[in-house]
């Protein structure tokens, strides 16, 4: 994998069912290949789906380095994610293609800030599994505001 020349896994591609974890994958792997560019492993992202899993970053990586196979990979992985209920996996899913920064903090002007370098005529982007698309050239549809 090499993120100097592509992207990795959208946040919404699943790996054994769990949102996040492929992409989290791919740039371990880039990681260990030294083309990881301007993408990060562990960064805050990766941390929670580390936490949620229960799994150790630097023992995937070194998973993730000594592997001969992406199967390799994914066999050491999915323990992790069958320690865990459907409901549980679900709910994370739900859950975390809804992730929005918080108002008013940082993580909100990093996300507007880009957000308006992207596409700044998509104001109906407020999460940020769906800002990673659009600044990744993937399709996100328009979403429409919910009446509250």
């Amino acid at each position: 994998m090499d993120l100097t020349k592509e992207h990795p896994a959208s946040v919404r591609e699943k790996l054994h069912g769990v949102v996040q974890l492929k992409r989290t994958i791919d740039k371990g792997k880039a990681l260990g290949k030294g083309s990881i560019g301007e993408y990060h492993y562990n960064c805050p992202m990766d941390q929670a789906i580390f936490k949620f899993l229960g799994i150790d970053h630097e023992a995937l990586l070194a998973v993730i380095k000594k592997s001969k196979s992406d199967q390799e990979i994914y066999d050491y992985v999915k323990p992790f994610v069958a320690k865990k209920a459907a409901p549980e996996l679900e709910k994370w899913n739900a859950e975390w293609l809804a992730n929005r920064p918080a108002s008013g903090s940082e993580s909100e002007k990093h996300f507007l800030t880009l957000r308006g370098e992207v596409a700044p005529d998509r104001t109906d982007v407020t999460s940020w599994p769906d800002l990673l698309d659009l600044d990744e050239k993937r399709q996100v549809p328009k979403r429409v505001p919910v009446a509250t």
